[in-house]
């Protein structure tokens, strides 16, 4: 990956054999999977070992050129100081605007734009998740089909709502959550909520008044009032009655997502999270890079991209603050990831604990080496803002939005920071998908996207094998990405494949 690294990634499918022979002689002394690391030259015990030109381990006993390196070979080193880093110290020439770019949408009262047009039922408390799966069913059996032009209907389930200490200062991080999950754009401003009653989280705490767009006088008049339905109310006789209760408020904001149309807007109006899950060593040579050029086309045409996972670019802390626009915007990195450094500590774990079986299998030795694949998503851009746990994205640019590094959370993070599109690159496989917005789905490997041809989306694995650049596959993905806001389908989205909302809670329970 640069020329002071002192290690390489076998690249073939299956891996290679002892005994190959490389162009250059170096003979492989082990047999080598691939995407795993083949020492370049002789590494004697205590010596640094590079990859991507940033020490990923110190050698724990001599390995000789050839060798298969892996993390049992390699001492982690320690997290860089959140002291003394570079704050704002990059001033990249500014890149040239990108103009003319534009994709169907639905525009929203509030100035966002949807790349679905979705009813999403809220609900306050997970006690109610059982009686809103039913209704959704009713109503994609019995009303939908009735109003051709929304997309879908979802119920916005988690488990949050009782038995946690709602007053707690860290609670409200999940709780603005799913205040700007029920406000993302791909909704339309149509607000519905399913609460059980006697739960914590009550509706008008979880939506309080203002907090909704009024597009007109017709709808400020018709949400002076948060649309709620209560199943603990005295009206409702029986399970069908809460259920008929749900389709009747139901039809109602149907009605008016109905009448949306799509309509040419500008690529500005994307806001694009952009995340990794089962990563592998490929993720940082092929679909991370190919995502980062992208990134660089989206914010040259005026869009909002978001890369996130604090602990997977927790070690390239001073890339990311030499990168910001600002000494301030650098300061807040910061601050979310000492917040971070605290929290995991206070659980007794450290940042080891992020890299999984998979993440070995594929190659990546810890998470220094992860993190130095996760960074490159966010290409070369100035960072211009951070967005912290379940607040919406106001800027536009590049930006940082703190999550952990869970594919689940970090998706429900980032649908709150308001994203119309989402993209996730994969080298060992996952059928991840979000049933709010759309995902794109990137795989590392072109032996992956043969295997999971209906899964996977784009096939970024043709970097590694000489096929495309990594610039021809980011202008692929950027157009791919105009299209899926435009309505094209992604494979999760045709075979409905999603998972479900998991907020991030790091308050108590009770």
């Amino acid at each position: 990956m640069h020329a002071a690294d002192n290690v390489a990634i076998v690249a073939n499918d299956g891996g290679l054999p002892a005994g190959t022979v490389f162009a250059d002689g170096l003979v492989l002394l082990d047999k080598v999977p691939q995407g795993h690391k083949v020492s370049l030259v002789d590494i004697a015990a205590g010596e640094s070992v590079r990859r991507y030109n940033v020490v990923i381990g110190t050698a724990i006993r001599d390995i000789p050129a050839g060798s298969w390196v892996h993390e049992r070979l390699l001492q982690m080193p320690q997290a860089r100081s959140l002291v003394g880093l570079p704050m704002a110290t990059e001033k990249p020439a500014p890149l040239p605007p990108l103009e003319g770019y534009t994709f169907d949408g639905y525009r929203n009262a509030d100035g966002s734009v949807g790349s679905r047009n979705i009813l999403a039922i809220t609900t306050t408390v997970q006690c109610v998740a059982g009686v809103v799966e039913f209704a959704v069913k009713r109503i994609k059996d019995e009303l939908l089909p009735q109003y051709p032009h929304v997309d879908d209907v979802v119920g916005l389930e988690h488990s949050y709502g009782c038995g946690v200490a709602i007053d707690a200062p860290d609670a409200v991080i999940p709780i603005r959550t799913l205040r700007n999950i029920s406000l993302n754009p791909n909704f339309g401003g149509e607000v519905m909520v399913v609460s059980l009653g006697c739960e914590k989280l009550q509706p008008e705490r979880l939506l309080p008044p203002g907090v909704i767009p009024i597009s007109d006088q017709r709808d400020a008049q018709a949400q002076e009032k948060l649309d709620v339905v209560c199943l603990q109310d005295a009206g409702h006789v029986g399970f069908m009655s809460m259920i008929d209760s749900i389709l009747r408020q139901a039809r109602v904001h149907l009605e008016r997502l109905n009448q949306r149309r799509r309509e040419p807007c500008p690529a500005s109006s994307l806001v694009v999270g952009v995340q990794c899950g089962g990563s592998d060593a490929f993720s940082g040579v092929t679909a991370n890079p190919a995502v980062g050029f992208a990134t660089d086309l989206l914010v040259r045409a005026g869009a909002t991209v978001m890369f996130s996972e604090v602990t997977e670019v927790r070690d390239g802390i001073d890339q990311l603050t030499a990168r910001a626009a600002t000494p301030e915007v650098a300061e807040a990195m910061v601050r979310e990831m000492a917040w971070y450094d605290s929290y995991l500590e206070r659980g007794k774990v450290d940042r080891s604990a992020n890299t999984t079986p998979g993440n070995k299998a594929g190659g990546l030795s810890n998470i220094v080496e992860k993190a130095m694949g996760s960074i490159i998503k966010s290409g070369t851009a100035p960072i211009m803002g951070v967005v912290p746990p379940g607040e919406r994205a106001l800027q536009k640019g590049l930006l940082y939005a703190a999550t952990p590094a869970s594919d689940f959370i970090c998706g429900t993070l980032q649908l709150a920071a308001g994203i119309n599109v989402h993209v996730f690159t994969t080298g060992r496989g996952t059928p991840y998908g979000l049933a709010e917005v759309p995902v794109i789905k990137v795989a590392t490997r072109s032996d992956l996207a043969r295997r999971w041809h209906d899964l996977m989306d784009l096939d970024a694995g043709r970097i590694a094998t000489g096929e495309m650049t990594i610039e021809q596959m980011g202008w692929e993905l950027f157009h791919m990405m105009l299209a899926v806001a435009s309505g094209k389908k992604t494979w999760a989205e045709h075979w409905k494949l999603h998972n479900a909302l998991v907020l991030f809670n790091p308050a108590p329970v009770t």
